[in-house]
Protein backbone atom coordinates (compact mmCIF):
# COMPACT_ATOMS: atom_id res chain seq x y z
CA UNK A 1 0.00 0.00 0.00
CA UNK A 2 1.61 3.12 -0.72
CA UNK A 3 1.47 6.07 1.68
CA UNK A 4 -1.21 8.66 0.77
CA UNK A 5 -0.17 12.44 0.80
CA UNK A 6 -2.48 13.16 3.35
CA UNK A 7 -0.95 10.46 6.00
CA UNK A 8 2.84 11.14 4.78
CA UNK A 9 2.78 15.08 6.58
CA UNK A 10 1.12 13.65 9.55
CA UNK A 11 3.96 11.27 10.24
CA UNK A 12 6.84 13.43 9.23
CA UNK A 13 5.16 15.44 11.70
CA UNK A 14 4.74 13.21 14.82
CA UNK A 15 8.02 12.10 14.27
CA UNK A 16 10.02 15.70 14.08
CA UNK A 17 7.96 17.16 16.80
CA UNK A 18 7.41 14.27 19.12
CA UNK A 19 4.07 15.20 19.14
CA UNK A 20 3.18 12.13 21.15
CA UNK A 21 -0.47 11.78 22.69
CA UNK A 22 -0.48 10.97 26.65
CA UNK A 23 -0.90 7.46 27.78
CA UNK A 24 -4.14 6.38 29.47
CA UNK A 25 -5.19 6.43 33.02
CA UNK A 26 -2.88 4.54 35.19
CA UNK A 27 -5.14 1.58 36.76
CA UNK A 28 -7.30 0.86 33.89
CA UNK A 29 -5.27 -1.89 32.18
CA UNK A 30 -6.99 -5.61 32.71
CA UNK A 31 -6.06 -7.61 35.16
CA UNK A 32 -5.24 -11.11 34.67
CA UNK A 33 -4.52 -14.43 37.45
CA UNK A 34 -0.33 -14.50 36.90
CA UNK A 35 1.08 -18.06 36.44
CA UNK A 36 4.59 -19.59 37.41
CA UNK A 37 7.00 -19.90 34.55
CA UNK A 38 9.64 -22.83 34.62
CA UNK A 39 12.51 -23.79 33.54
CA UNK A 40 14.33 -27.44 34.03
CA UNK A 41 17.67 -27.79 32.50
CA UNK A 42 16.80 -26.46 29.23
CA UNK A 43 19.06 -27.20 26.56
CA UNK A 44 18.77 -26.28 22.88
CA UNK A 45 20.94 -26.32 19.66
CA UNK A 46 21.50 -24.89 16.22
CA UNK A 47 22.29 -26.53 13.78
CA UNK A 48 24.27 -28.82 16.10
CA UNK A 49 26.07 -25.57 17.89
CA UNK A 50 24.55 -25.78 21.57
CA UNK A 51 22.81 -22.39 22.31
CA UNK A 52 21.52 -23.19 25.70
CA UNK A 53 23.15 -25.79 28.05
CA UNK A 54 21.01 -26.60 30.68
CA UNK A 55 18.98 -23.53 31.92
CA UNK A 56 16.82 -23.94 35.27
CA UNK A 57 14.98 -20.60 35.75
CA UNK A 58 11.81 -20.60 38.22
CA UNK A 59 9.69 -16.97 37.57
CA UNK A 60 6.72 -16.31 40.27
CA UNK A 61 3.63 -15.53 39.52
CA UNK A 62 3.49 -11.38 38.56
CA UNK A 63 7.20 -11.27 39.04
CA UNK A 64 8.98 -9.07 35.77
CA UNK A 65 12.24 -10.98 34.94
CA UNK A 66 14.70 -9.75 32.98
CA UNK A 67 17.05 -11.74 30.86
CA UNK A 68 20.10 -9.86 29.96
CA UNK A 69 23.49 -10.62 28.25
CA UNK A 70 25.29 -9.76 25.11
CA UNK A 71 23.64 -10.64 21.26
CA UNK A 72 23.86 -14.68 20.80
CA UNK A 73 23.54 -15.22 24.54
CA UNK A 74 20.59 -17.42 24.18
CA UNK A 75 18.29 -14.85 25.97
CA UNK A 76 15.86 -14.77 22.67
CA UNK A 77 15.92 -18.52 21.71
CA UNK A 78 14.75 -18.76 25.63
CA UNK A 79 12.14 -16.60 25.25
CA UNK A 80 10.97 -18.66 21.70
CA UNK A 81 11.26 -21.70 23.86
CA UNK A 82 8.45 -20.78 26.00
CA UNK A 83 6.25 -18.78 23.26
CA UNK A 84 6.39 -22.29 21.46
CA UNK A 85 8.13 -21.15 18.13
CA UNK A 86 11.74 -23.73 18.88
CA UNK A 87 11.50 -27.04 21.01
CA UNK A 88 14.18 -27.79 23.36
CA UNK A 89 16.54 -30.60 22.71
CA UNK A 90 16.40 -31.47 26.40
CA UNK A 91 14.83 -29.65 29.29
CA UNK A 92 11.32 -28.80 30.48
CA UNK A 93 9.61 -25.46 30.58
CA UNK A 94 5.83 -25.88 32.28
CA UNK A 95 3.81 -22.85 32.87
CA UNK A 96 1.81 -23.32 36.71
CA UNK A 97 3.25 -27.14 36.72
CA UNK A 98 1.83 -27.91 33.87
CA UNK A 99 4.07 -29.48 30.93
CA UNK A 100 4.59 -26.68 27.81
CA UNK A 101 7.73 -28.53 25.92
CA UNK A 102 9.64 -31.37 27.15
CA UNK A 103 9.63 -34.72 27.32
CA UNK A 104 6.19 -35.92 27.41
CA UNK A 105 4.64 -33.21 25.74
CA UNK A 106 4.68 -30.10 23.37
CA UNK A 107 2.02 -27.73 23.81
CA UNK A 108 1.25 -25.58 20.44
CA UNK A 109 1.55 -21.59 20.68
CA UNK A 110 -2.03 -20.42 20.72
CA UNK A 111 -2.93 -22.95 23.48
CA UNK A 112 -0.52 -21.73 26.02
CA UNK A 113 -1.55 -18.66 27.44
CA UNK A 114 1.60 -16.58 26.61
CA UNK A 115 1.75 -12.87 24.76
CA UNK A 116 4.76 -12.63 22.70
CA UNK A 117 5.80 -8.45 21.90
CA UNK A 118 8.28 -8.46 18.92
CA UNK A 119 11.45 -5.90 18.65
CA UNK A 120 10.17 -5.24 15.36
CA UNK A 121 6.12 -4.70 16.87
CA UNK A 122 5.75 -7.10 14.07
CA UNK A 123 2.08 -5.18 13.22
CA UNK A 124 0.37 -6.34 10.10
CA UNK A 125 0.49 -3.12 7.48
CA UNK A 126 -2.87 -4.20 5.58
CA UNK A 127 -5.00 -3.82 8.82
CA UNK A 128 -6.31 -0.89 10.65
CA UNK A 129 -4.54 -0.41 14.85
CA UNK A 130 -8.15 -1.83 15.84
CA UNK A 131 -8.19 -4.41 14.14
CA UNK A 132 -3.91 -5.39 14.69
CA UNK A 133 -4.90 -5.15 18.35
CA UNK A 134 -8.25 -7.51 17.93
CA UNK A 135 -6.41 -10.08 16.47
CA UNK A 136 -5.96 -12.52 18.65
CA UNK A 137 -9.22 -12.13 20.37
CA UNK A 138 -10.74 -14.95 18.54
CA UNK A 139 -12.61 -16.75 21.43
CA UNK A 140 -14.39 -13.70 21.78
CA UNK A 141 -17.39 -12.39 19.64
CA UNK A 142 -16.82 -9.47 17.43
CA UNK A 143 -18.74 -6.63 19.52
CA UNK A 144 -17.19 -8.21 22.39
CA UNK A 145 -13.37 -8.22 21.02
CA UNK A 146 -13.55 -4.42 19.32
CA UNK A 147 -14.49 -3.28 23.58
CA UNK A 148 -11.82 -4.57 25.03
CA UNK A 149 -9.28 -3.36 22.09
CA UNK A 150 -10.49 -0.27 22.52
CA UNK A 151 -10.10 -0.37 25.92
CA UNK A 152 -6.31 -1.45 25.64
CA UNK A 153 -5.89 1.21 23.52
CA UNK A 154 -7.49 3.61 25.73
CA UNK A 155 -4.82 2.44 28.43
CA UNK A 156 -1.75 3.00 26.01
CA UNK A 157 -3.29 6.60 24.80
CA UNK A 158 -4.52 5.38 21.34
CA UNK A 159 -8.02 4.91 21.29
CA UNK A 160 -8.35 8.27 18.75
CA UNK A 161 -6.14 6.24 16.38
CA UNK A 162 -8.08 3.06 16.06
CA UNK A 163 -8.72 3.36 12.31
CA UNK A 164 -5.49 4.23 11.17
CA UNK A 165 -2.98 2.16 9.80
CA UNK A 166 0.26 1.21 11.28
CA UNK A 167 2.30 2.82 8.41
CA UNK A 168 0.62 6.38 10.23
CA UNK A 169 2.23 6.09 13.34
CA UNK A 170 5.34 7.02 14.98
CA UNK A 171 7.79 4.40 16.20
CA UNK A 172 6.97 4.96 19.87
CA UNK A 173 3.03 4.88 18.85
CA UNK A 174 3.80 1.40 17.20
CA UNK A 175 5.29 0.30 20.37
CA UNK A 176 2.43 1.01 22.09
CA UNK A 177 0.01 -0.67 19.73
CA UNK A 178 2.25 -4.06 20.28
CA UNK A 179 1.85 -3.33 23.75
CA UNK A 180 -2.43 -3.21 23.50
CA UNK A 181 -2.31 -5.95 21.55
CA UNK A 182 -0.45 -8.16 23.64
CA UNK A 183 -2.07 -7.87 27.05
CA UNK A 184 -5.69 -7.48 25.70
CA UNK A 185 -6.25 -11.57 25.39
CA UNK A 186 -4.94 -11.59 29.37
CA UNK A 187 -2.08 -13.30 28.94
CA UNK A 188 -0.84 -15.09 32.32
CA UNK A 189 2.41 -15.03 30.84
CA UNK A 190 4.07 -12.01 28.82
CA UNK A 191 7.02 -12.20 26.38
CA UNK A 192 9.04 -9.18 25.85
CA UNK A 193 12.27 -9.47 23.14
CA UNK A 194 13.97 -6.01 23.18
CA UNK A 195 10.68 -3.78 23.15
CA UNK A 196 12.26 -0.20 23.38
CA UNK A 197 15.48 -1.32 21.51
CA UNK A 198 13.72 0.71 18.23
CA UNK A 199 13.04 3.85 20.16
CA UNK A 200 15.93 6.93 20.43
CA UNK A 201 16.86 8.06 23.66
CA UNK A 202 14.48 11.00 23.94
CA UNK A 203 11.20 8.15 24.26
CA UNK A 204 12.92 5.33 25.58
CA UNK A 205 12.38 6.04 29.29
CA UNK A 206 8.89 7.25 29.17
CA UNK A 207 7.74 4.32 27.47
CA UNK A 208 9.66 1.94 29.27
CA UNK A 209 8.38 3.72 32.54
CA UNK A 210 4.25 3.42 31.31
CA UNK A 211 5.14 0.02 29.75
CA UNK A 212 6.32 -1.32 33.48
CA UNK A 213 3.20 0.43 34.69
CA UNK A 214 0.87 -1.32 32.51
CA UNK A 215 2.84 -4.28 33.26
CA UNK A 216 1.74 -3.93 37.54
CA UNK A 217 -1.29 -3.33 36.23
CA UNK A 218 -2.20 -6.47 34.96
CA UNK A 219 -0.43 -8.54 36.97
CA UNK A 220 1.45 -10.50 34.36
CA UNK A 221 4.31 -12.75 34.89
CA UNK A 222 6.82 -11.02 32.06
CA UNK A 223 9.61 -12.10 31.17
CA UNK A 224 11.99 -9.85 29.25
CA UNK A 225 14.99 -9.76 26.98
CA UNK A 226 17.51 -6.77 26.65
CA UNK A 227 21.09 -6.10 26.16
CA UNK A 228 20.87 -2.87 28.43
CA UNK A 229 21.88 -2.76 32.10
CA UNK A 230 19.99 -0.15 33.30
CA UNK A 231 17.35 -0.89 31.25
CA UNK A 232 17.16 -3.97 33.05
CA UNK A 233 17.79 -2.16 36.62
CA UNK A 234 14.75 -0.22 36.16
CA UNK A 235 12.22 -2.83 34.96
CA UNK A 236 13.02 -6.05 37.31
CA UNK A 237 12.42 -7.64 39.96
CA UNK A 238 15.24 -9.87 38.80
CA UNK A 239 17.89 -9.78 36.52
CA UNK A 240 19.16 -13.61 34.72
CA UNK A 241 22.82 -12.59 33.19
CA UNK A 242 23.11 -14.88 30.64
CA UNK A 243 26.51 -15.67 29.00
CA UNK A 244 26.99 -18.85 26.17
CA UNK A 245 24.12 -19.86 26.83
CA UNK A 246 24.57 -20.35 30.79
CA UNK A 247 23.09 -18.73 33.31
CA UNK A 248 25.42 -17.07 35.29
CA UNK A 249 23.69 -15.12 38.03
CA UNK A 250 20.31 -14.08 39.36
CA UNK A 251 19.12 -11.71 41.22
CA UNK A 252 17.96 -8.38 42.34
CA UNK A 253 19.72 -5.42 40.48
CA UNK A 254 21.34 -4.47 43.73
CA UNK A 255 22.53 -8.58 44.11
CA UNK A 256 24.23 -8.45 40.80
CA UNK A 257 25.79 -4.61 41.04
CA UNK A 258 27.37 -4.84 44.52
CA UNK A 259 27.85 -9.01 44.75
CA UNK A 260 28.63 -10.23 41.27
CA UNK A 261 29.82 -13.57 41.03
CA UNK A 262 33.17 -12.97 38.30
CA UNK A 263 34.70 -10.41 36.24
CA UNK A 264 32.26 -11.22 33.34
CA UNK A 265 29.39 -10.00 35.64
CA UNK A 266 31.29 -6.97 37.19
CA UNK A 267 31.57 -5.51 33.95
CA UNK A 268 28.58 -5.92 32.39
CA UNK A 269 27.36 -3.41 35.04
CA UNK A 270 30.23 -1.07 35.43
CA UNK A 271 33.30 -0.18 34.21
CA UNK A 272 35.96 -1.31 35.99
CA UNK A 273 40.03 -1.14 36.71
CA UNK A 274 41.37 -4.62 36.79
CA UNK A 275 44.71 -4.82 38.02
CA UNK A 276 46.33 -8.68 38.43
CA UNK A 277 47.79 -9.94 41.70
CA UNK A 278 48.40 -12.86 43.74
CA UNK A 279 46.84 -13.49 47.08
CA UNK A 280 48.72 -14.10 50.16
CA UNK A 281 47.72 -14.46 53.55
CA UNK A 282 43.77 -13.41 52.84
CA UNK A 283 45.16 -10.23 50.93
CA UNK A 284 46.52 -9.21 47.53
CA UNK A 285 49.84 -6.59 46.97
CA UNK A 286 49.20 -4.54 44.06
CA UNK A 287 50.74 -1.29 42.79
CA UNK A 288 48.33 0.75 44.04
CA UNK A 289 48.10 -1.01 47.26
CA UNK A 290 46.96 -3.48 49.70
CA UNK A 291 43.60 -5.26 49.35
CA UNK A 292 41.56 -7.86 51.43
CA UNK A 293 41.22 -11.54 49.85
CA UNK A 294 39.09 -13.48 52.04
CA UNK A 295 38.76 -16.91 50.71
CA UNK A 296 41.90 -17.43 48.02
CA UNK A 297 44.59 -19.82 48.85
CA UNK A 298 47.68 -18.74 49.42
CA UNK A 299 49.43 -18.24 45.70
CA UNK A 300 45.89 -17.88 44.31
CA UNK A 301 46.38 -15.80 41.02
CA UNK A 302 43.39 -12.98 41.09
CA UNK A 303 42.12 -9.57 39.78
CA UNK A 304 41.27 -6.48 41.68
CA UNK A 305 38.59 -4.55 40.35
CA UNK A 306 38.00 -1.14 41.38
CA UNK A 307 35.29 0.74 39.74
CA UNK A 308 35.71 4.12 38.23
CA UNK A 309 34.19 6.31 40.54
CA UNK A 310 35.92 4.44 43.29
CA UNK A 311 39.61 5.50 42.25
CA UNK A 312 39.57 8.60 43.87
CA UNK A 313 42.64 10.95 43.63
CA UNK A 314 44.41 12.72 46.09
CA UNK A 315 42.33 11.37 48.99
CA UNK A 316 42.02 12.43 52.51
CA UNK A 317 44.28 9.55 53.67
CA UNK A 318 47.05 9.60 51.31
CA UNK A 319 47.57 6.83 48.22
CA UNK A 320 50.15 5.80 45.67
CA UNK A 321 52.18 8.72 43.32
CA UNK A 322 50.38 8.65 39.64
CA UNK A 323 50.49 11.33 36.89
CA UNK A 324 47.16 12.78 35.36
CA UNK A 325 47.51 11.36 31.35
CA UNK A 326 44.61 12.45 30.14
CA UNK A 327 41.42 14.03 30.96
CA UNK A 328 37.69 14.18 29.03
CA UNK A 329 34.40 16.58 29.68
CA UNK A 330 31.55 13.58 29.45
CA UNK A 331 28.92 15.98 30.69
CA UNK A 332 27.53 15.24 34.55
CA UNK A 333 30.98 13.40 35.17
CA UNK A 334 34.82 14.25 33.51
CA UNK A 335 36.82 10.92 32.96
CA UNK A 336 40.27 11.18 33.88
CA UNK A 337 43.07 8.23 33.12
CA UNK A 338 46.20 8.49 35.57
CA UNK A 339 49.33 6.30 35.35
CA UNK A 340 50.63 4.80 38.47
CA UNK A 341 54.54 3.29 38.49
CA UNK A 342 54.07 -0.71 38.32
CA UNK A 343 50.83 -1.34 36.66
CA UNK A 344 50.77 -1.90 32.39
CA UNK A 345 48.17 0.38 31.59
CA UNK A 346 46.32 3.57 33.07
CA UNK A 347 43.75 3.66 35.65
CA UNK A 348 40.53 5.46 35.08
CA UNK A 349 38.36 7.92 37.48
CA UNK A 350 35.06 9.06 36.95
CA UNK A 351 34.66 13.04 39.04
CA UNK A 352 32.10 15.14 39.43
CA UNK A 353 31.46 17.83 36.08
CA UNK A 354 31.61 20.64 35.15
CA UNK A 355 35.35 20.24 35.01
CA UNK A 356 38.22 18.13 36.56
CA UNK A 357 40.06 19.54 38.76
CA UNK A 358 43.21 18.29 37.51
CA UNK A 359 45.56 19.22 34.30
CA UNK A 360 46.86 16.20 32.36
CA UNK A 361 50.53 16.12 33.49
CA UNK A 362 49.25 17.14 37.37
CA UNK A 363 50.72 14.66 40.08
CA UNK A 364 48.19 13.23 42.16
CA UNK A 365 47.82 10.53 44.47
CA UNK A 366 45.72 7.75 43.98
CA UNK A 367 43.35 5.94 46.26
CA UNK A 368 40.06 3.36 46.33
CA UNK A 369 37.09 3.32 48.01
CA UNK A 370 36.17 0.03 49.50
CA UNK A 371 32.99 -0.41 48.73
CA UNK A 372 34.35 -0.53 45.04
CA UNK A 373 36.85 -3.02 45.03
CA UNK A 374 36.28 -6.23 44.08
CA UNK A 375 38.43 -9.39 43.73
CA UNK A 376 38.04 -12.56 41.11
CA UNK A 377 39.98 -15.26 40.57
CA UNK A 378 41.68 -14.60 37.38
Amino acid sequence: MEDSPRLMPDLAAKNAAADLPDWGQRGTAPAIIASRLTFEAVTHAYDGVPSLKGVSLDVAPGEIVCLLGHSGCGKTTLLRIVAGLEQPSSGRVSIDGVEMAGPQRFVPPEKRGVGLMFQDYALFPHLTILANVMFGLTFLDRPAAERAARAALGRVGLEAYADDYPHALSGGEQQRVALARAIVPRPSVLLMDEPFSGLDRRLRDNVRDETIAVLRETRATALVVTHDPEEAMRMADRIALMRGGVLVQIGTAEDLYARPVDLFAARFFSEVNVIPGVAQAGSVATALGRFAAPGFADGAAVDVCVRLPGLLLDPPEGGTPGRVLRQRFLGEVCLVEVVVDGLDRPLKARMRAPAAPYAVGTDVFVGTDPRDVLVFSR
